[in-house]
């Protein structure tokens, strides 16, 4: 009878790179039982939502045209605002990413001479055309005379309270908080750093809105930045909500004025939610949102043990396999090209989907520098299933995120570092070492 050893063997991994990684899943093993806490909150979070709601088989239909009166619509977002604990939602197959979630968050409420700032420094690169950062032909938010300035993090990563208290001694009409690392070297921001920061920015300006990009961190701790005073917030269901199931998509939850707004940006003014099909999703994204608080808890936990398995050869790792975490990204700093990208054709080796493909950089709309990614899922580009990517520019970090389960997480790792050691990029310590 075949173990799974033997399987290793037949996909192409070699037995000591299976026995350093599992060496390595010893020690952080023990961090697993609090996710599995953290993710059994949620689930009955996510199932209480569900019930309260009462969905039915009915809410399963489809519907046409201008889609007036979907009440499987109407069920999907009343769950939404449930879960996340806002007035309001918008959840849509029709929003196409993430990035265009939080485009119609900050374009449906910023006018001509507000003024945004983001304090955790540059936002990810695919807003920097939608802020007017770097040139575009499209109209961008400075283009409209939306004023733009950003406070960065502190060296540790972290809030600069100083500095956001200075700029909120003048008028700010939307702080806006990226939770996750993106393509930085830092962690996720914690639901307590970022209900400290909320209390701070309520207590200089009351009305200023603070708007959260949220993708990656949806179920990592048992509550959300909504739940901490956030007034909007924003993230893509082919990331940790949609729980792999759902084929496309974002939501937007917040305050109900403040949707209002939003919506009339995704449709038109004066028809705002009213309208706009589901085409026959809702099916699967409640569904995937039903399993998304065990997703999320294996992808978490592939995520610290990537990171302790670069840690044992010397790599620097962020977030480190012990620290608190707020989003399922994991980095690794390779300070080589070709590391990198060996590492993420290990990932896409590692994949159900296209894994005889080979990726290479390339020119990504949106981003600054070529990129590359490993992404072979389900859904096209769903990064709460396994996948790398990274910007092809020093000092060279991969970003290692998803996992459907934690055995396929933890099969990614292994075939990365399979794919660094047969290339003699790297050296695996013999036993004990």
């Amino acid at each position: 009878m075949l173990n799974k050893y033997d399987y290793y063997e037949k996909l192409g991994v070699l037995a000591e790179v299976v026995r350093f990684v599992e060496e390595g899943e010893k020690v952080v093993s023990d961090k697993f039982n609090q996710i599995d806490d953290v993710a059994e909150y949620n689930q009955l979070k996510v199932l209480h939502a569900m019930q309260l709601n009462k969905l039915s088989d009915i809410h399963f239909n489809w519907n046409t045209g201008y889609g007036y009166d979907d009440i499987g619509r109407d069920a999907v977002e009343n769950v939404y605002r449930t879960v996340f604990n806002t007035e309001d939602a918008i959840v849509r197959p029709i929003i196409v990413s993430g990035t265009h979630a939080l485009t119609l968050m900050l374009t449906g409420v910023l006018r001509p001479g507000h003024h945004m700032v983001s304090i955790t420094g540059r936002p990810y690169d695919t807003l920097e055309k939608v802020i007017g950062i770097s040139p575009s032909n499209a109209m961008s938010l400075k283009d409209i005379g939306v004023k733009y300035s950003e406070i960065p993090l502190t060296a540790s990563g972290r809030f600069d309270v100083e500095k956001i208290s200075e700029a909120l001694d003048f008028p700010v009409e939307v702080i806006y908080i990226q939770r996750s690392a993106g393509y930085s070297w830092r962690k996720g921001l914690t639901i307590s750093e970022i209900g400290d920061i909320i209390t701070l920015v309520k207590s200089k300006q009351p009305n200023c809105i603070v708007m959260v990009d949220n993708c990656y961190g949806e179920f990592l701790e048992v509550l959300e930045p909504t739940d901490v005073g956030a007034d909007l917030m924003a993230g893509s269901l082919i990331k940790n909500p949609g729980g792999g199931l759902a084929l496309s998509g974002g939501y937007i939850v917040g305050k109900e004025h403040l949707i209002e707004q939003v919506a009339g940006r995704l449709t038109s003014p004066g028809i705002g939610k009213e309208c706009g099909l589901t085409f026959g999703q809702t099916r699967t994204m409640l569904q995937g949102l039903f399993i998304a608080p065990k997703v999320v808890s294996g992808a978490l936990k592939g995520a610290i043990l990537c990171a302790e398995s670069y840690r044992r050869l010397g790599y620097r790792v962020n977030p480190e396999p012990n620290d608190v975490r707020s989003d399922i990204i994991q980095a690794i700093e390779f300070g080589d090209a070709e590391k990198v990208i060996k590492f993420c054709q290990g990932i896409q080796s590692a994949s159900p989907i296209d894994s005889y493909v080979t990726p290479e950089p390339w020119a990504m709309p949106g981003y600054s520098s070529d990129v590359i990614m490993a992404a072979g899922a389900f859904v096209q580009g769903s990064s709460i299933e396994l996948s790398a990517d990274a910007p092809i520019r020093p000092p060279y970090i991969a970003y290692f995120q998803g996992g459907l389960t934690y055995e396929h997480s933890k099969f990614g790792v292994i075939k990365s570092l399979n794919a660094l050691y047969t290339n003699q990029l790297i050296t695996i310590p013999k036993r004990g070492e």
